[in-house]
């Protein structure tokens, strides 16, 4: 079986990735079933610098080809933070995505609406030897003042599809691996799979 590892230790990144990943015909492996503790600091100054970071340590420690993923959420009317910093965007120790979520509706209240924005996401493929390859992926929609949905995580609850009138949160797994952001990288991805597993 050709296996690849998703080389995350964020678990809904995990299930998302999963679920994204399953016709592949790849045994998909994750850090917990082979007791890879791993923890790759997020230091690079773009998306594609840290997902490369972390799929290179995971695929080096492991043996086996990895992937792994940075994203963001960039909102036009703050010059496109949180971006980068999305997942560290709030300076409260140990921080709730609902923290960080509080703190973006505060920093956008009184800015003139729509708030536009849009996901993105690169997701990098390293093979142990060391060789790395990026694709992207981005969805657009704009930030709401009201959380709505259960579903997904993050900033999830408070980023509507206006085409829908729904936020993520309000998505099946089904609709969001259809358009997200992380859906459209493993999308662009997939040439690079199959040119590394022959599929």
């Amino acid at each position: 079986m050709k296996r690849l590892l998703i080389a995350t230790n964020n678990v809904y990144k995990v299930e998302e990735l999963q679920d994204l990943l399953k016709d592949t015909g790849l045994e998909l492996v994750t850090p917990l079933q082979i007791d890879l503790n791993l923890d790759v600091p997020e230091d690079g100054s773009t998306y594609a610098e840290n997902a490369s970071k972390k799929a290179a340590a995971f695929a080096q420690a492991s043996g086996l080809t990895s992937l792994a993923d940075d994203s963001g959420l960039e909102v036009d009317a703050l010059d496109g933070a949180p971006g980068l910093y999305s997942a560290r965007y709030s300076p409260k120790p140990g921080a709730s995505d609902a923290d960080r979520r509080a703190l973006l509706l505060e920093n956008l209240n009184g800015k003139p609406r729509p708030w536009k924005a849009h996901f993105h996401a690169t997701i990098a493929i390293a093979v142990p030897a060391g060789a790395v390859e990026l694709a992207e992926g981005n969805c657009c929609g704009e930030i709401i003042s009201e959380e709505r949905g259960t579903g997904g995580f993050g900033y999830d609850p408070i980023f509507l599809f206006p085409e829908l009138g729904r936020t993520m949160a309000e998505l099946d797994m089904d609709e969001k691996n259809r358009l997200s952001h992380r859906a459209r990288a493993v999308m662009a991805s997939m040439p690079v799979l199959k040119k590394l597993f022959g599929l």
